[in-house]
């Protein structure tokens, strides 16, 4: 069994992961993986090759998820949550001022078990496709830091959310495989996995009139998101479009680019955005001790 492939939606590094003891994914309160949408992927940041995740880190991906578990248990049983932004932090990008790397939405199934729908990058190529994951499966990873942080929508916020969530047409209705990890948050040739979540979230708020990613960037503006602006010079942005298949630049605007502003979808600025619109709950946040 090969873990799906985790994404990284900001400028750094990816490393693949493939084979590990699936058996440990029966202590660890996975559910098992769904696939929303088409073929199996690889897991982890990278396209090295394959090798035995270690131990520890299975364990301490574990623990991070049965945290996650227990804290959005108790956030359904003490206000009925059924829906939260959930985040992790695989990758260090303190550099450009980002604490988190790649969230989904995480949501609470009749028969118990919290799975997260998120959009995932399909290693070594410029395609991302969707998934639903337990807990278990989204914190297997050799993350940068054993932290997580989720927020709690409004409960307007989570029916609209659950009813999208519920229903694999409605989920997907958004979804467009070509990917960057770094694509233009306002353009539509590319899609990162974060782009994917909040664009999701746009329709769920507006399904009348939201139905297409133009009207859902549309939607967005209108409310006053803003996306993360990436200080990113012309060496940076060379070396990442030969050296990766999966980064690219040429939808982002000439006077943009070439003034080394690369504007993109960050758990960051969706989070910040999310509180000033008051459309969650001040985040939570989750940590494995050492």
């Amino acid at each position: 069994m090969n873990v799906q492939q985790m994404t990284v939606t900001t400028p750094a590094r990816a490393r693949v992961r493939s084979s590990f003891n699936p058996a440990m994914l029966g202590l660890a309160l996975v559910a098992g993986a769904a696939l929303l949408a088409v073929p199996a992927a690889h897991a982890g940041r990278s396209c090295e090759a394959a090798k035995p995740v270690p131990a520890k880190v299975i364990e301490r991906g574990m623990q991070l998820a049965q945290q996650a578990s227990a804290a959005l248990d108790a956030e359904h049983a003490r206000s009925g949550a059924q829906v939260v932004v959930l985040a992790r932090a695989g990758q260090d990008l303190s550099k450009y001022g980002l604490r988190y790397s790649h969230l989904g939405w995480a949501y609470k199934t009749p028969e118990g078990p919290w799975w997260v729908a998120h959009k995932l990058n399909e290693c070594g190529t410029a395609v991302g496709h969707l998934y639903r994951q337990g807990l278990g499966e989204f914190f297997l990873d050799d993350l940068w830091r054993y932290e997580a942080v989720y927020a709690v929508p409004t409960p307007e916020v989570q029916q609209r959310l659950i009813a999208v969530l519920q229903d694999k047409g409605r989920t997907t209705a958004l979804q467009h495989p070509p990917y960057s990890m770094v694509s233009y948050a306002w353009g539509r040739k590319y899609q990162q996995s974060n782009q994917w979540a909040l664009e999701t979230l746009a329709m769920a708020m507006e399904p009348t009139t939201v139905r297409t990613r133009d009207q859902a960037q549309a939607w967005l503006q209108f409310k006053g998101y803003e996306p993360t602006a990436l200080k990113l010079g012309p060496l940076t942005r060379m070396g990442g479009r030969v050296g990766s298949a999966n980064i690219a630049f040429d939808d982002h605007p000439n006077e943009k680019r070439f003034s080394d502003r690369i504007e993109t979808v960050t758990v960051d600025s969706m989070l910040a955005w999310l509180q000033r619109a008051q459309l969650v709950a001040a985040p939570v946040v989750l940590v494995v001790k050492n």
